[in-house]
């Protein structure tokens, strides 16, 4: 998302002969975020006027070209996407894709070809990264007997973070009564829970989430995907993983696909679905063989299914008007949106990792 900002820069950078311009980069204005390409222009054509400067940031995770192997094979293959502020970004792929190891290079944990910038700059470069992103890979990653208080206070006065924060994230993740409690003993749920409160412990402005649904019960998931959408609020991003494809339909904005280490698609939910699999009509009909003829007479073309036939790229009132044609009884006649798994599975055809047999 590019902003733009402007403020008078007399002071600071003097008059310079009209028209020039100054090629700059600014670490942080006017908050926390992170600026790119930023120029000092002069204008108008009087030098006793005052200089103007404009701000352009480029605010934004960008992964650039990515690629990792494991010997002979390549694990990620050059894979670059986008992470926009404002927005859920599912991470979507099947098992063995690379979902993780990309996750992991884009922080720098796991080495690799390509780059990854947080608004315009690698995370090595930030004096306080926890500031900037936080994370949450691993639900085990505490040690088991020390009490989830002091398994996050630890890790505050590591991140520079005050103490009193500790108890506002176990109360925002719900674990405000299980704070003197060891996390060796927690639930999948519960421990997803304590690492999503270590990452929200510096309020950063991005999150990276591999699987944090996992182990969460019904009630624990509605909570988390109304939490990630409403932590989009301010400008924050959020980057995410998951298998559960009908609830990253009602969670995310966009999507990130990958399969076999190579990107798939990289683009939002609805056009993901629109230019992969569609919407279509559904009828039914009390004599199918009839509306099949007259369909064919005319070259429409539909599909068998479920007792009926399946149409694309026409509408209701024309089917209708057709069954009508035909003289046939219309049992059901709706029209039907395509779902993200639907788009998945049509996308991410042959490139699974693990197949198996559909019959026993």
């Amino acid at each position: 998302m590019l902003k733009t900002y402007e403020y008078d820069a007399k002071q600071s950078v003097g008059l310079y002969r009209p028209g020039a311009y100054d090629s700059y980069i600014v670490n942080s204005y006017p908050d926390r975020s992170h600026y790119l390409a930023l120029r000092i222009y002069y204008w108008p054509a009087k030098e006793t006027l005052n200089p103007i400067l404009l701000i352009q940031l480029d605010s934004m995770i960008k992964a650039k070209h990515l690629r990792k192997k494991y010997g002979d094979k390549v694990a990620v293959n050059d894979v670059s996407f986008q992470v926009q502020t404002g927005k859920v970004t599912g991470f979507l792929g099947p098992n063995g894709a690379g979902k993780s190891t990309t996750m992991r290079m884009m922080l720098g944990l796991s080495s690799g070809d390509g780059i990854t910038l947080y608004d315009g700059k690698q995370l090595q470069d930030y004096s306080k990264p926890s500031e900037l992103v936080g994370v949450l890979l691993e639900a085990k990653a505490f040690h088991p007997t020390r009490s989830a208080r002091n398994h996050l206070k630890i890790l505050a006065t590591q991140g520079g973070v005050p103490l009193k924060r500790v108890d506002e994230v176990l109360d925002i993740v719900g674990l405000k009564t299980e704070a003197k409690q060891g996390p060796g003993k927690f639930s999948l749920g519960m421990s997803q829970r304590l690492g999503l409160a270590a990452a929200l412990l510096a309020s950063p402005k991005y999150l990276l989430l591999d699987e944090p649904a996992n182990g969460l019960d019904p009630e624990g998931i509605v909570w988390l995907r109304n939490f990630l959408k409403s932590y989009t609020d301010n400008e924050h991003g959020v980057f995410v993983s998951s298998h559960l494809l009908s609830e990253m339909s009602q969670l995310a904005d966009n999507v990130v696909v990958i399969g076999r280490g190579k990107l798939l698609a990289d683009t939002s939910i609805k056009e993901f679905i629109d230019s992969n699999v569609g919407n279509y009509v559904f009828i039914r009909v009390d004599n199918l063989d009839k509306l099949i003829k007259l369909l064919d007479e005319k070259r429409i073309t539909y599909k068998k299914k479920s007792g009926g036939l399946e149409l694309t790229q026409t509408k209701t009132d024309a089917i209708g008007k057709l069954a009508f044609e035909a003289k046939v009884t219309v049992l059901e006649l709706t029209k039907k949106s395509a779902s993200l798994e639907e788009a998945f599975l049509e996308v991410t055809a042959g490139s699974e990792e693990y197949q198996g047999q559909e019959t026993f």
